[in-house]
């Protein structure tokens, strides 16, 4: 969003573009209620009507760190596993029967129910929480935390053991990527296709090249601009500024690739086999 935030094209892109944010499936169903023509959405919303717009994603290639899923690890006998003990993750996997939830992405926690239904071949029950962590895990078998939740966990990870005990830390683009071998993916920019052809009959003329081109040139000018970016966000959430620029430069992956998209794709049949999202047999693309 560099571009639509700061000089010099932020005035031209006013123009073309009104914008407010909101959470990530607040704005698929925007788009879907026909409230909004564009919004970054996560792929568990896409829908047949939408399109994606080629070019951006937020995805990883492999550790993402702001999804983590933290289990309890405890021996056969109840006990907590020494610090020394090394740690079967499928094992751990399997013995978990409860999980407290942040259910802010419904995309990370349809990955996080894939992993155990497809993968681990079980189906722990899921349970909404607030995210904080020595919360959940004092009332269920693990945690799932999203975002600056799971941010933040990662930095308070001892005095968190400290309070709950040893845990096992899993990082769920990791156990995507490692176990099918493509790219994890969050969101995407999706836009409802008959509003271009609407814009494009006044004098803004905004068409599905200008579309494509307006937010692919605003991702490259934010890369350009990281050292800005952590300057800006450090005040806003208690991690290191060094933490911040190590995330947006080496986590987070901008571009829809041909593997990407192959990630979508199966995402959503894994999905669907699991009765957990419509079944999405095609991508519609602008």
């Amino acid at each position: 969003m560099w571009d639509f935030d700061h000089p010099p094209l932020a005035s031209a892109l006013a123009t073309r573009y009104q914008v407010h944010s909101t959470q990530p499936a607040q704005c698929a169903d925007e788009l879907l209620a026909n409230r909004a023509d564009l919004g970054l959405i996560p792929i568990a919303s896409l829908t047949p009507e939408l399109a994606i717009v080629p070019g951006c994603a937020i995805a990883s290639l492999d550790r993402v760190r702001s999804i983590q899923l933290i289990i309890k690890l405890k021996s056969h006998s109840g006990k907590l596993n020494p610090p020394t003990a090394e740690v079967d993750i499928d094992r751990a996997l399997a013995r978990v029967r409860t999980i407290a939830a942040d259910t802010a992405s419904r995309s990370s926690l349809a990955y996080a129910q894939i992993l155990f239904r497809k993968f681990i071949r079980t189906d722990p029950q899921f349970l909404p929480a607030p995210a904080d962590p020595i919360a959940m895990l004092r009332h269920a078998d693990a945690a799932l935390l999203i975002g600056d939740p799971a941010l933040l966990a990662l930095e308070n990870r001892t005095q968190i053991e400290s309070t709950i005990g040893r845990c096992l830390w899993l990082d769920l683009a990791h156990e995507w990527t490692s176990r099918t071998h493509l790219p994890w993916v969050a969101a995407v920019w999706a836009v409802r296709p008959e509003a271009l052809p609407a814009a494009s009959n006044n004098a803004l003329s905004l068409t599905p090249t200008q579309l494509t081109a307006d937010l692919q040139l605003s991702r490259d000018h934010g890369l350009a601009h990281i050292e800005s970016l952590v300057e800006e966000w450090t005040p806003r959430i208690a991690i290191p500024p060094a933490t911040i620029r190590h995330y947006l430069t080496h986590h987070i992956h901008y571009t829809l690739s041909p593997a990407c998209i192959q990630a979508i794709s199966l995402f959503r049949r894994h999905a669907a086999e699991a009765s957990l999202l419509p079944p999405l047999p095609t991508l519609r693309f602008l």
